[in-house]
């Protein structure tokens, strides 16, 4: 297995398994186990596929939204925060993702179609 895609599984592994215990957090009960193990499973997933941006800016979101948290609320509602931080981290990640990738084809085609007729 190639360094790259063993850190993308760890940092997988890392960022989804906190976002399942902030889950665990707030659903209490025995249910922590149980959105821990999601959290996990989907880490080792998105990591596999090469998720690198989604997992960073989910890290991104969790921080964020922690420190606002604090600030705003106090130390008690920290997980609150750096829950709803990540969630919103990876609503954004996926939407400049896909922003990304749209800018990159429309660059792509373009390029294609800007070349002169004698050199196709």
């Amino acid at each position: 297995m190639a360094r790259s895609k063993a850190f993308d599984i760890a940092l997988g592994i890392i960022v989804m398994g906190t976002v399942g215990a902030l889950i665990g957090l707030t659903l209490g009960g025995g249910l922590m186990p149980v959105a821990v193990a999601v959290g996990l499973v989907l880490g080792v997933v998105i990591g596999f596929l090469g998720g690198r941006r989604f997992l960073i800016s989910i890290l991104i979101g969790t921080v964020l939204g922690g420190a606002l948290a604090w600030m705003l609320a106090g130390v008690e509602r920290v997980w609150v925060g750096a829950g709803a931080g990540a969630a919103m981290g990876g609503f954004l990640g996926v939407q400049i993702s896909m922003l990304l990738d749209v800018r990159a084809a429309k660059k792509a085609a373009s390029g294609q179609g800007a070349t002169p007729a004698s050199y196709r």
